[in-house]
């Protein structure tokens, strides 16, 4: 194992390794259940498929986890990329629309354009394309990529995975919800049936985050994992004694039998190429187009800014073995169109594996080996708290600006790409829109300044490519 995963050269241990894989799941554990909801409209549109995509979703993010572990040896997770499983769904609501067939035909014509982007983004890869369009990429850009992806774990952290529903199925959010609030009175009044359990969530949160901080304050190896337990129990105890619920109660009636026959009956090598055919080859490019772009820039965005933290970029600020990372993400998009769901992805909570200790592919074959543990004990993985997972995204999203300290403040075409970044990041909730923007004004801050053959053309075509993106392809 040691000469395997060269363990001592990246200053690491078999036990740090295993600690970061557990932490990386933990915080990523949610996607077992939440992209078979998006992916069937949480039942609405393709009940019949839950089963196969929750399946699908467990084997293609193990199967790519696995293969970044073995071939690239990084700490990188990799799952169905949230954004792109909704936008999925999308296309598969549109096709119903444009073609007349039912929710299961669609959903099949749809993974042939995740087939497609696959296997082009293998072809990418092995070329060494797509390590060119990284090296494309500034140094100042690409040293702005880590807080900005800290800005958006915050976001997370603090907006869409710390939410509740109340009795009416209206969902709240702590940073615009109860912070936004004037008073408890008024947050109560508005938000009902939920008030007891989104005080509950905020006192989990920070419960967690304190204890993480106070943890690693004391080297405590495995803080951030140990944070997640420590305020995964309060949350349980607060369940039971505040809100009068067992926290357990959805594992009595779990099942622990893997529906393999529906993965096998609905989504497993379902291709339907004839309806893929009457979508329009004119909407299909453009749709293998964007699905593409976003998930390029996603996957660099997110290896990039992580690498960045764990500091394993060189003076150039590249990733060695970034081929093989890249090659990862494509085998993992490909998987999941085999076996049944939308473009998988590096997932930017990779970053809390790599902040417990992970260096190297073990902490990546630790996470894959739970995801298909997931297959039998999903049940338990989903009685993870958010309110928990919510601690540890926000405490490496603070340790992630770290890196704003290598940006050059006296020069515009830096600060002011990584600025726009820090903005865009976390309000689109995409790290290649972010990307994008931080390209075209910092191609554009060049051109105005005089200096515009210090851009490589590859630069300008990025740039152009994602303009046209942003007011053609939407």
């Amino acid at each position: 194992m040691e000469k395997f995963f060269k363990l001592k050269e990246n200053n690491t241990t078999v036990r740090t390794e295993i600690i970061a894989g557990l932490t990386t799941f933990m915080t990523m554990a949610y996607i077992i259940a939440l992209n078979p909801n998006l992916l069937t409209g949480f039942g609405a549109n393709g009940q019949e498929i839950w089963n196969g995509v929750f399946l699908a979703t467990c084997i293609a993010s193990a199967i790519g986890t696995l293969f970044m572990g073995f071939v690239a040896n990084k700490p990188f997770a990799m799952a169905p990329g949230m954004g792109l499983n909704s936008f999925f769904a999308v296309v598969v609501s549109n096709i119903v629309a444009i073609t007349g067939l039912t929710y299961l035909q669609s959903f099949r014509a749809a993974l042939c354009i995740i087939l497609i982007e696959g296997i082009v983004f293998i072809i990418l890869s092995v070329l060494n394309v797509r390590e060119k369009i990284v090296d494309a990429i500034p140094l100042g850009v690409r040293l702005g990529i880590g807080p900005a992806i800290g800005m958006m774990l915050m976001n997370i952290g603090l907006g869409s995975n710390a939410g509740v529903y109340n009795s009416e199925g209206n969902a709240f959010y702590v940073m615009k919800d109860f912070f936004g609030s004037l008073t408890a009175k008024y947050a109560s009044e508005t938000m009902g049936t939920a008030y007891p359990e989104m005080v509950l969530t905020v006192v989990t949160m920070f419960f967690g985050l304190f204890l993480i901080i106070f943890l690693d304050h004391k080297k405590i190896k495995g803080a951030v994992l140990c944070g997640m337990l420590g305020a995964s129990v309060l949350f349980w105890a607060g369940e039971a004694i505040f809100l009068g619920r067992n926290p357990f109660a959805s594992l009595a009636s779990a099942s622990f039998i893997p529906p393999f026959g529906d993965l096998a009956a609905t989504t497993l090598f379902s291709f339907d190429f004839k309806g893929f055919i009457e979508i329009g080859w004119v909407t299909a490019t453009t749709l293998i187009v964007t699905f593409c772009i976003i998930d390029m820039f996603d996957t660099i965005g997110t290896l990039v800014g992580t690498a960045s933290r764990a500091g394993m970029l060189d003076k150039d600020g590249k990733m060695p073995n970034m081929k093989q990372a890249l090659l990862a993400d494509a085998v993992g998009t490909v998987t999941g169109s085999l076996t049944g769901t939308s473009t998988v992805t590096t997932f930017v909570e990779s970053a809390s594996g790599v902040e417990a200790g992970g260096r190297t592919g073990l902490t990546s074959v630790v996470t894959g080996i739970m995801f298909l543990l997931c297959i039998f004990i999903a049940p338990i993985a989903g009685i993870i708290p958010a309110a928990a997972t919510s601690s540890a995204l926000i405490y490496v999203g603070f340790l992630m600006l770290n890196n704003l300290k290598q940006i050059d403040f006296s020069d515009p075409s830096q600060y002011i790409p990584v600025a726009i970044m820090l903005i865009a990041m976390p309000i689109s909730s995409s790290i290649g829109h972010g990307i994008g923007l931080a390209l075209i004004v910092y191609s554009f801050i060049k051109l105005a300044t005089g200096k515009g053959k210090e851009v490589s053309w590859l630069t300008y075509a990025l740039s152009v490519l994602f303009i046209v993106k942003f007011f053609y392809v939407g």
